[in-house]
């Protein structure tokens, strides 16, 4: 259910659970931490996506009722992510919601299709965030809006996404492939050190 196709430097990890709006399973999770743990100091860029017309529903609904919405996997992946020192994009090909966001937030760059929605239902379902999705979307969006996110519970659309900085760039659908190429370029053409060198001058 996570695929993974690496073409020299780059990586691209897709979920491919469609018939479950790509809601993730712990193994799922763990697969997904663990590309993220091997991508460090091999790829020069990791695209995360999915199939269909959901990017990710977030926790599976019977895993999440047994434990896995509060799990520190999400963390773990998330921190993975983040730590990367190649260029990392979210290329989500649909609605973003729930734990799902960590991922995304932890990516250096996110694309989205039109027709996307982004919630992050936690204060509704009685859960906290992952501790760090919080601080990351605070830096994305600023405090009231993430704010209207994760405590008065607004689901936003692609456009109001992309107007307050949660995604970077619309592309229609069947422009995502082409985009990611174009983004990926110019790190895939140059040396690890100097992908991780301009990053870590950036964060």
């Amino acid at each position: 259910m996570i695929e993974l196709v690496k073409d020299d430097g780059l990586w691209t990890v897709t979920l491919n659970r469609p018939d479950k709006a790509n809601s993730l399973t712990p193994e799922m999770l763990e697969d997904l931490a663990e590309i993220a743990t091997a991508a460090n100091g091999t790829a020069k860029v990791l695209v995360l996506t999915g199939t269909g017309k959901v990017f990710s529903a977030g926790a599976d609904l019977e895993a999440a009722r047994a434990g896995l919405a509060t799990s520190d996997v999400w963390e773990r992946l998330s921190g993975a992510l983040a730590a990367l020192p190649c260029l990392t994009i979210a290329a989500l090909n649909g609605t973003l919601a729930g734990g799902a966001f960590g991922m995304a937030l932890a990516c250096d760059l996110r694309i989205a299709v039109p027709e996307a929605k982004f919630f992050y239902p936690v204060m509704k379902l009685g859960f906290l965030p992952q501790p760090s999705d919080p601080k990351r979307l605070t830096e994305l969006v600023g405090p009231s809006r993430a704010k209207l996110i994760l405590m008065a519970g607004q689901k936003l659309t692609a456009d109001e996404a992309l107007s307050i900085g949660l995604i970077d760039h619309l592309v229609e659908r069947e422009r995502l492939s082409e985009t990611v190429v174009t983004l990926a370029a110019d790190s895939l053409g140059a040396t690890q050190s100097h992908v991780a060198g301009i990053k870590a001058m950036i964060s």
